[in-house]
Parts: C-alpha cells; structure tokens; sequence
C-alpha cells in the first residue's frame, strides 16, 4: 500500500445502514495509503456510527448539515466537493442510490454529490430484496448511465440473516477499487498472464523440494497489472497470500501443474509474465507412500528428471505474447541476467539477487534487454511493480495507443 494514494483528497460520503461500521477502516486504510479524507454523513449514518468516531479515524472535522455554519461561506455543498479528486459514498443506501438517480438533493450528501465536478465512486449496501427490486436495478442502471462507477455489491451473509447480493464490499475490497480508480490505464484492454511464488515437487505424500520464493514480487505484479487496466490471471504456486482484487487465481503446486496451466490459457493473452520460482527437476518416481528410515539407516537416492521450461515454452510458440522473465540469481547478476534473458529469447527479464531479497518486501532489480541493461531504484514490492508494469506497458509493440 506504501503511500500509493499520496496528495489524494477524497470526500467519503456515509448513508444509513449497519455497514458503516466498515467504513472506520476504509478510512484507516485510506488515510494510511496518504489521503486525506473529508467525512460527510447523513443523519441516518450517524445513528449507526458517530461522527466523533469518524473524526478521529480522518483526523478532519464531520459535516452532516448543509447548513453548517463552519464553512465561511455557508455552502458545504459546494466547497467541500471542490478540493475532492473523488466522491466515495460507502455504504449507499438504496434510498441515496434513488436520489442520486433522480438528481433529488435534500440533504448535505446529496446536494454535493449533485454539485460535484469530480467523479462520484458508489459502494451500495442492503438487503437481497432491496438489491433485487426493480426499482433499485433501473436506478442502478441510470447511474452507470450517468457515468458514475459502482463498486459491488458483493454477494453473502446480511445482518437482517438472509444471505444474497446487496451485502456491501469489505473495506479492504474497496480500498482497491479505489487505489486501482487512480492508476492510470497503461494496461487498458491488455490480458496478463502471470506465475508467482515457488513450486513443490513431491517425494511422497508428505516430503518435497521447494524454494524460499514467497510470490510477494508476483503477486505484487498482478495487482499492479490490474490497477493499471488489464485483465489479470495469475497462476500461483503453493503460497499463503490474498488474491489480488479484481485478479482471477488458479492455484497449482508442481512445475507440470503450472506448464500445463500456462499453456492452456497463454493462447488467450497479450502478456506473459514469468515471476514463479520454478524447480529445475522433479524425482522420477513419487514414492506412493511415506518413506520410512531403514534398521541399516540407510539414505535414499533419487533419479531426477527435466522439468519443462514454461518461459521458452511460452516464448517458441508460433505467435507468443509479450515475454517478461524474471531471474533470481546468488551472484553475477549482469553476466547471468543477460545470458538467460537470451537463452529464453525473450524481449524483457528482471534480474535480482533472489536469496536477498526472498520473503523481504522490498527489493532491487535490473532490467535487460537487447538495449542494454537498467536498474530501477530499490522499493518496497509494491511501488516496484506498479514501476515495472509502467516499464513493460512502454515497450510493447504498439504502446503508443495504450491508454
């Protein structure tokens, strides 16, 4: 998260209804990513969270009145929308999606959402049958019409008891909605296949050989990839992270699993981006059940085999997708990095000094190309793949119509 949204002001805008407890974190995450957050509520909001609450979690003063007098000009309406890069209301209300649907503004929420001149974000929140009313669904189907971007809802258990859509997006589902709202769209229209993390080859049910890759650096790449505007499907090794919102996930665990997942789904790509830490071998023979030590204690051999190349795979098909490989070496970098990038014969790969930085949260890397080799400045990972996803969208072949 770093300070991704640094200088950002956002007018968060709070309606009546039992979600608005999510919203004291969504404002700390907002306020922790570097925004400052002005809270606007309407009176039935402050009967589920006070306004003292929020005050103290924004660090800002609470409007609730259109008549409140601490704006100079008495026009809170106005002025507050003003200094916004973006309206968030959250939770909305079905009776705040109707207004806005019909330009009704009796209150201070409504009345600077209809007097905004910056883009207004909309979080609904309630019951199943509300959501499902066709009066919601033709509103709902006026506000995009208008241009405003809604973010869920999502789909679950609701606090009257009754599961099914309306259920409003968890803060931090909405922090990324939000984040992703503000990168530019590098990667519009782009599809991005990526690996991440280690892989694991098994010598019985219960041993095997992996690494100490972490998928951070991939998983990392793909929410970058999809803030940035492309359509991401990341293909995860055996790893304990969250799936990057907006992104699809498939989980594989050996080098085989994850070849044969990448060339299922590469022909549908643009982009692939190799970041898995894949095994060189695997064991020839998978003992079927758990080794035992001997009387004579005696170690075990193994015969080992090739595991496939799923970078110079992808790479030697007869119209492949844009290549970034990435090489995670002990030492030598600049002689190793090169050499790989040219034996995978791919356009782009991203070298570092993988033992360093394995499990850290940041890192330093090196791009080489047939240009030559550049070294992007240290960072935590996130800040290096929103830089990284920046330096790939510049060299596609035809990024001069990118976003």
């Amino acid at each position: 998260m770093a300070t991704e949204l640094a200088g950002k002001h956002i007018v968060l805008g709070m309606t009546g209804g039992i979600a608005c407890y999510k919203i004291a974190e969504l404002t700390r995450l907002l306020v922790k990513a570097g925004a400052t957050v002005q809270i606007a509520m309407t009176e039935a909001a402050t009967q589920f969270i006070t306004p003292v609450t929020m005050q103290a979690l924004s660090g800002r003063p609470v409007y609730t009145s259109q008549w409140d007098a601490r704006i100079p000009n008495n026009m809170p309406h106005i002025d507050l929308s003003r200094e916004a890069d973006a309206i968030v209301i959250a939770p909305a209300s079905t009776d705040f999606l109707a207004k806005l649907a019909h330009g009704l503004c009796d209150d201070l929420l409504s009345t600077l959402c209809i007097a905004r001149d910056c883009p207004l974000l909309v979080v609904p929140a309630m019951n199943r049958q509300m959501w499902m009313n066709p009066a919601t669904q033709r509103n709902v189907a006026q506000l995009r019409a208008d241009g405003i971007e809604l973010l869920g809802p999502d789909s679950g258990a609701q606090a009257c008891g009754e599961v099914g859509d309306g259920r409003m997006l968890e803060p931090e589902a909405v922090y990324e909605a939000i984040a992703s709202f503000f990168t530019p769209k590098v990667l519009a229209g782009r599809r991005v296949l990526l690996t991440a993390g280690p892989t694991f080859e098994p010598l019985d049910p219960v041993r095997g050989i992996t690494n100490r890759s972490s998928g951070k650096m991939g998983f990392a790449l793909a929410r970058a990839a999809q803030q940035a505007g492309a359509d991401v499907h990341l293909v995860a090794g055996p790893v304990g992270l969250d799936t990057p919102w907006g992104v699809y996930r498939e989980d594989v665990q050996t080098a085989q699993q994850m070849h044969d997942a990448v060339m299922r789904a590469v022909p549908d790509y643009d982009i692939f981006i190799g970041v898995a830490a894949v095994a060189d071998w695997r064991v020839d023979h998978v003992a079927e059940h758990k080794i035992k030590k001997t009387a004579d204690h005696a170690i075990p051999s193994f015969a080992f085999v090739e595991n496939p190349d799923i970078l110079a795979s992808v790479a030697k098909l007869p119209h492949p997708p844009f290549c970034v490989g990435f090489a995670a070496e002990s030492g030598d970098l600049d002689v190793h990095g090169e050499e790989k990038r040219k034996r995978k014969n791919v356009p782009l790969l991203v070298g570092n000094l993988g033992p360093q930085t394995f499990g850290l949260d940041d890192n330093e890397v090196v791009l080489f190309e047939a240009a030559g080799s550049t070294k992007l400045p240290r960072a935590d990972k996130q800040t290096l793949a929103r830089a990284l996803i920046a330096e790939i969208a510049k060299r596609l072949p035809d990024a001069s119509v990118i976003g």
